[in-house]
């Protein structure tokens, strides 16, 4: 007598002579679907991997737990056995996020955008196997995993620049409104007790990406409509992130600044955010029960596929596959590799050339930078190394921070330092595991008008003055050096003439 074991095995293995024939040719597709998206994997692995996403993989596993739980228990279920049906949402889902990934990777070549896009196609083509009812249950769980990649980063460059400005506008405004003047809305308020930095922790884009996670979680254990309702919710929800925010600086300005009391600033500075977040989420979470229990209509389409037969529409679709894994194609390479400029240095800065690997130079110009070039120096007592970087695109720069973290010193300390009401700086504050010794850094973006600590503001110059020439100084000192040491200010200012001559008309 065969046992209930047996008897499931037999039946598995029946089904899966009686439809191996169409889950070749679904393999077949989902094979052509990894080779289009390629170039993904690398990157993908980097995140599962490396221990300063530690925070993103912790994430994911949650996820990724509450969604084997949810296929275990047959509320998402995918028909591999069947052939591919032409849902209309799902098909251009996949078709429109294949294109877009197609340009993005042509064009911009920034790996969260591509990413994102994968996996929004990548759910889409999967909903070609599912019905619509459950695809439609199961998009907030796949926005929720396509969430967990690092967007904190890209968000603090692309949209804490903006939020910021505006953020220190409304301080400013509301500060005037009391009589407290401030001179400068964009990276810092200069009040009459000194300097209030409003920076990228203070930009409020951390909260929002935050908050987009647990959004999308509570809309999937929920079961929230997703239609206009909840568009609105979300809206209300990143308003009342921001204005959480808002408040949260302009207290901190008020205390650190006007009443003069630092160390009270730097005990609410963490309090106040988690409480206007966590108000933010009980708001949120509220409003989208709310909008449950008033929902009368379903929002889920039980239309049926479009007029295509099924080998035709497989066909169709192998063949828009391999077409586009012909047509992918990466950004190339453009480092212009040109000589580097003579740099005119004041006599009093000693300086040392000191050649970059070949690995190096290929990985700082590859993006578009005309030249990298690295120095030893000495100056009045101080010592270390610095590298300029000429360039014209923004894709060439970076934050030297994730330079000095790939060559094992430890991240600190990074905070804005005003060396002129137009000249900031970035002083960088590192850790050397292997001595446990203390060393500093400095960086900032230079062009002709402007000089910046920001790499969001470097970026958002390209979308104002497309072209203009922009050079990275980045400074490595072999000691420590205090906030305020004459020789290290008087240093920042020789290599900004330096760099300011060299990028005169």
């Amino acid at each position: 007598m065969l046992s209930l074991r047996d008897f499931s095995l037999s039946t598995f293995a029946s089904r899966l002579r009686v439809h191996a024939p169409q889950l070749a040719v679904n393999l077949v597709l989902v094979g052509l679907w990894l080779y289009l998206y390629r170039a993904m994997f690398d990157y993908l692995g980097v995140i599962a991997l490396r221990e300063d996403f530690r925070t993103n993989q912790l994430v994911l596993v949650g996820i990724v737990a509450l969604i084997l739980y949810q296929v275990h228990t047959g509320q998402f279920r995918v028909q591999l056995e069947t052939a591919p049906r032409a849902y209309p949402l799902p098909l251009a889902l996949a078709l429109g996020g294949t294109l877009g990934y197609l340009v993005g990777e042509r064009v911009l070549d920034i790996n969260t955008l591509s990413a994102t896009l994968f996996g929004i196609a990548t759910y889409g083509l999967v909903g070609l196997w599912m019905s619509p009812h459950s695809w439609r249950a199961g998009l907030p769980a796949a926005l929720l995993l396509i969430g967990v990649l690092p967007f904190g980063e890209h968000m603090q460059t692309f949209i804490g620049y903006p939020m910021r400005i505006l953020t220190a506008e409304v301080v400013r405004d509301g500060l005037a409104l009391f009589g407290v003047t401030s001179a400068g809305v964009d990276t810092i308020l200069v009040l009459e007790n000194g300097v209030s930095q409003i920076d990228l922790p203070c930009s409020g884009v951390k909260s929002l990406w935050t908050g987009a996670l647990f959004f999308l979680a509570v809309t999937w254990l929920e079961r929230a409509a997703l239609n206009l309702r909840w568009l609105l919710i979300a809206g209300l929800f990143a308003i009342l992130l921001f204005a959480a925010n808002l408040v949260r600086v302009g207290a901190l300005v008020v205390t650190a600044d006007v009443l003069n009391a630092p160390l009270v600033a730097e005990m609410l500075h963490v309090p106040l955010g988690v409480l206007g977040f966590a108000g933010a989420c009980a708001g949120a979470l509220m409003l989208l029960r709310w909008g449950n229990r008033q929902r009368t209509e379903n929002i889920v389409s039980t239309a049926g596929p479009r007029e295509f037969s099924i080998p035709r529409f497989s066909l169709a679709l192998g063949i828009g596959l391999c077409a586009m894994g012909l047509l992918y194609a990466q950004r190339p390479e453009i480092g212009l590799g040109l000589i580097a400029p003579a740099w005119n240095f004041p006599v009093a800065l000693h300086t040392e050339p000191l050649p970059l690997k070949p690995d190096e130079q290929a990985w700082l110009t590859r993006d578009g930078a005309e030249s990298a070039t690295r120095y030893r120096f000495g100056w009045e007592g101080l010592g270390g190394t610095m590298i300029l970087v000429p360039s014209r695109t923004w894709r060439a720069h970076h934050r030297p921070e994730r330079c000095f973290e790939v060559f094992g010193l430890r991240l600190l300390d990074s905070r804005a330092q005003l060396i002129a009401p137009d000249f900031p700086i970035r002083a960088v504050t590192l850790r050397d595991p292997k001595g446990e010794a203390r060393l500093d850094a400095a960086y900032w973006f230079q062009s002709a008008a402007h000089k910046t600590d920001d790499y969001g503001t470097r970026i958002w110059a390209d979308t104002t003055s497309p072209g203009e020439r922009w050079v990275l100084v980045s400074i490595l000192f072999d000691q420590p050096i205090e906030p305020n040491d004459a020789r290290a200010t008087a240093l920042y200012r020789a290599l900004d003439t330096a760099v300011a001559a060299q990028l005169a008309p």
